[in-house]
């Protein structure tokens, strides 16, 4: 209903998130989503995508989908090995993963993106290769690698194994340099910050032409100040502000229906924190920055070990990523943030990053 409000704005990207989309029956996702599209101006080169769970993912959902303009996809994969998958609660064959994968194909969809998970449960280098090999043989266009956060205070199913099955800090980094390699192998280029891709792909076509663009939810090709939540707990952006949408679905629909924004909290951006976040996201998309005179001292001092080991090479008042510092994107756009490594600990930071 408020849709009109966004007056001349064109719609440039629009992204159906969390795999709870599948969920909806064919007619259900239509209701939905043709009223918004037909309500708003919407920009000729909009990027219209859908994160599904392969398990109840149907062809007539994908074709509704595809009929309303969707043409990128990303199905939550984890890991094709049956013990692993029965140890984190999600048992999800390679045919099902398969059958997606082709019906999507098939309809026209033009980028399908796979997120896997290192570090798993009883995860070792044999079963990252089968399920890295089970992955190539399908050809996404584009991979994420996502490191495995272990946090059983929140999700129940983490508790159906102990800290002894996890892979050890030095394990589980090695098991992200096999998929990297492997990934490398079969063409796939690396962007970073776990992101991988086709040179085919519309996000690698975005690196080549120094477009590409990174929000909190990831890297994406469309460049906008402007991202809108819509629905329980949805972070907006407008770039110097974050808002965050109510989290219990009740509270949030009376304060839809008295005509309230269902703000739960937000974040205004100081001055300094723009400017932080500007190189921040230079670094995580050129993978170069120029460093401002008041920072390049203290920047270098402490990313003084990554230089020495070639993660990153400064050159006068700029400093570039190297390609053997890419998959350390994280742990150098740290470096440019005085706020965030006051308040971590370097330890703790650097093992909740890999």
């Amino acid at each position: 209903q408020r849709v009109p409000a966004t007056g001349e704005r064109a719609l440039r990207e629009l992204h159906l998130g969390g795999g709870s989309p599948t969920y909806l029956s064919p007619d259900s996702m239509q209701r939905l989503l043709e009223p918004m599209l037909e309500s708003c101006r919407v920009s000729a080169d909009v990027e219209l995508s859908i994160e599904v769970d392969p398990r109840r993912t149907t062809f007539d959902q994908l074709k509704v989908l595809a009929g309303l303009g969707f043409r990128r996809i990303s199905l939550g994969v984890q890991d094709f090995d049956p013990e692993v998958q029965r140890l984190i609660n999600r048992n999800q064959d390679y045919e099902c993963t398969r059958r997606v994968t082709e019906q999507a194909r098939e309809l026209g969809y033009h980028s399908i993106n796979y997120d896997l998970i290192y570090g798993l449960p009883r995860q070792d280098e044999r079963t990252m290769r089968d399920t890295i090999e089970k992955t190539i043989a399908l050809r996404p266009d584009r991979l994420a690698f996502y490191s495995y956060a272990r946090v059983p205070w929140i999700k129940a199913a983490q508790r159906l194994f102990t800290e002894a099955d996890l892979p050890s800090g030095e394990e589980k980094r090695n098991l992200y340099e096999v998929g990297r390699q492997m990934f490398a192998s079969a063409d796939y280029q690396e962007i970073g910050m776990d992101h991988f891709a086709l040179r085919t792909d519309g996000l690698w076509k975005a690196v080549e032409a120094g477009t590409l663009h990174r929000n909190f939810m990831g890297y994406t090709t469309q460049n906008t100040n402007l991202m809108l939540g819509l629905g329980v707990s949805s972070i907006s952006d407008s770039w110097d502000c974050f808002h965050q949408n109510e989290k219990v679905t009740k509270k949030y629909q009376k304060m839809i229906g008295e005509g309230q924004l269902p703000t739960f909290r937000g974040h205004m951006l100081s001055p300094e924190d723009l400017r932080v976040r500007r190189l921040i996201l230079d670094v995580a998309t050129t993978w170069r920055v120029k460093l401002p005179a008041d920072l390049s001292a203290d920047v270098r001092a402490y990313l003084s070990e990554m230089e020495a080991d070639n993660l990153i090479v400064f050159e006068g008042d700029q400093m570039r990523v190297t390609d053997v510092g890419r998959p350390f994107l994280r742990n150098i756009c740290m470096g440019l943030d005085l706020r965030f490594r006051r308040n971590k600990p370097d330890t703790k930071v650097f093992s909740q990053s890999i």
